[in-house]
């Protein structure tokens, strides 16, 4: 029994407290955060395991000092007695229950519950203590609207499912909770609405999470790459948000959500296509409005894709496409510029790139502004020095701006990585390499699959009833009470 290092998981808890304390502090260590408490209650001594910051045990404590005068003077108590009075009188805690191998013993102790053992028994009492400090809730920053809620989740998996909750006070709405992470044991949870989500959907989720091997979840993404459908696809596929009324209106459109404990980042699917252009504002603004702002953003996704390649086939290979005044300007600005259009290009995306990382991890206070002083510095210097035109300097700054311009983080790599490549195409075959790769793109497109759905439902094949939704928002008073895109890819389906 003193080698706990050799003991399963599955083993019973030794009968006596010498013996516990030995097991204990062999199966959980002699950390200086970890307490071993030993007290007398009813004659019957008794140990107490918490670890500090992980559980707050004021409320066990207490509850045993108040009773601890009718333990004394009553009868003395077998140990089976006293362990009954403890759980049904005692104490008071919402979460109590009995652990009895010694597996049980550290999952309940690590998770933050305060144990219990009475000397002579083979099983513990523990109670849910759990106190370790979590942010608190503040407006999401990676998905900021101008009208609507300012909650954002926070890195603690029961307050975030709390917030969907309070916007989906519904009988409907399940959840499902599981660890997954052989080291570290890490809370994941899915929340769906019964009779809503789709079944073998939901049934290929739960598949792909079994079957994660994996030592550690530190964040969502560990399970958005083992979940995913095609993983070395440039688009995503999971589609993941900070913002409580953006996974609500997901779970009332059919889709799973997947909560990670210790991230803010809550990820959905099956993940669309269309999904990747939609802001949560824009159901709360207009249907005109939101509409021309969603157009805008596919406007923004083309330019962001097309710009520089374009730029570069028609000043290398089509300039008779170029009116006469245009293309003059153009060769005057390239007169004394040593490179060519394509080199030229990748210089200044690369610098831009650099800037723009440069940016997200400075500090705060002075990240934007040496962001915007490094851009406008290095350009003009660039320009002077004749290493660039300024024909270039204005397409990479449109397509940064475009990019900038989508609404989820996750499109706007994908438009980075294949910008480069569509650069080099351009560079090679001119405008006819452009339209090979945007045909290839399209068919790519469409062979992708989020969770068995396909990626481009509402637009292949195209269904008139599902295009309230997709490139257009009409009124609230046109739109299903339920699903949209969704149910219109089960009636395909069916």
């Amino acid at each position: 029994m003193n080698n706990m290092n050799s003991c399963s998981g599955h083993e019973a808890l030794p009968g006596t407290i010498v013996e516990f304390m030995d097991m204990a502090r062999n199966a959980l260590g002699q950390s200086p955060d970890i307490v071993y408490r030993e007290i007398i209650v009813g004659f019957k001594p008794m140990v107490i395991i918490y670890i500090e910051g992980l559980a707050d045990p004021q409320g066990v404590l207490e509850a045993l000092h108040q009773d601890m005068s009718f333990y004394s003077e009553g009868q003395r108590l077998s140990s089976e007695e006293l362990f009954q009075l403890l759980q049904e009188r005692t104490i008071t805690m919402g979460k109590i229950g009995v652990a009895e191998t010694i597996g049980e013993l550290e999952e309940k102790v690590l998770c933050g519950s305060t144990i219990l053992y009475i000397d002579g028994l083979r099983k513990v009492l523990y109670a849910g203590t759990e106190a370790l400090k979590q942010r608190g809730v503040e407006e999401a920053t990676s998905q900021s609207v101008v009208r609507g809620p300012r909650e954002g989740f926070t890195e603690s998996l029961r307050e975030n499912t709390a917030l969907v909750r309070r916007r989906i006070q519904n009988r409907k709405l399940r959840l499902e909770q599981r660890k997954i992470g052989t080291e570290t044991n890490t809370q994941v949870a899915i929340m769906y609405m019964q009779g809503i989500c789709d079944e073998e959907v939901l049934a290929e989720l739960r598949r792909r999470l079994d079957q994660i091997r994996l030592d550690s979840v530190l964040e969502s993404n560990y399970i958005e790459e083992m979940i995913q459908d095609r993983r070395y696809s440039p688009f995503p596929t999971v589609y993941n948000s900070e913002r409580p009324d953006v996974i609500a209106s997901a779970l009332l459109e059919g889709r799973i959500a997947i909560f990670v404990e210790g991230t803010p980042f809550v990820l959905v699917v099956p993940a669309l296509f269309v999904q990747f252009f939609q802001s949560s504002e824009d159901y709360y603004q207009r249907g005109d409005f939101s509409s021309l702002v969603r157009l805008l953003r596919y406007l923004c996704f083309g330019i962001a894709l097309f710009t520089p390649s374009f730029y570069i086939a028609i000043t290398t290979f089509h300039q008779e496409m170029l009116p006469t005044n245009l293309l003059v300007s153009l060769i005057g600005q390239r007169e004394g510029v040593p490179f060519p259009a394509f080199v030229e290009a990748v210089i200044m995306e690369v610098t831009f790139e650099i800037l723009r990382e440069a940016g997200i991890r400075l500090p705060k206070s002075i990240g934007q502004s040496v962001s915007i002083v490094g851009t406008l510095v290095i350009g003009q210097a660039a320009v002077e020095a004749g290493l660039v035109s300024a024909a270039m300097v204005i397409v990479v700054s449109i397509t940064a701006i475009s990019n900038f311009a989508l609404p989820s983080f996750n499109v706007g790599i994908s438009a980075r990585m294949l910008r480069f490549v569509l650069m080099g195409i351009a560079a090679s075959f001119g405008l006819y390499g452009i339209v090979i790769a945007l045909i290839i793109l399209g068919l790519h497109l469409c062979s992708l699959e989020s969770m068995g759905v396909p990626y481009m439902t509402s637009f292949a094949p195209i269904r008139w009833s599902s295009q309230k939704d997709a490139l257009l928002r009409l009124s609230q008073r046109t739109k299903n009470k339920w699903t949209r895109l969704l149910m219109n890819w089960q009636e395909t389906r069916e």
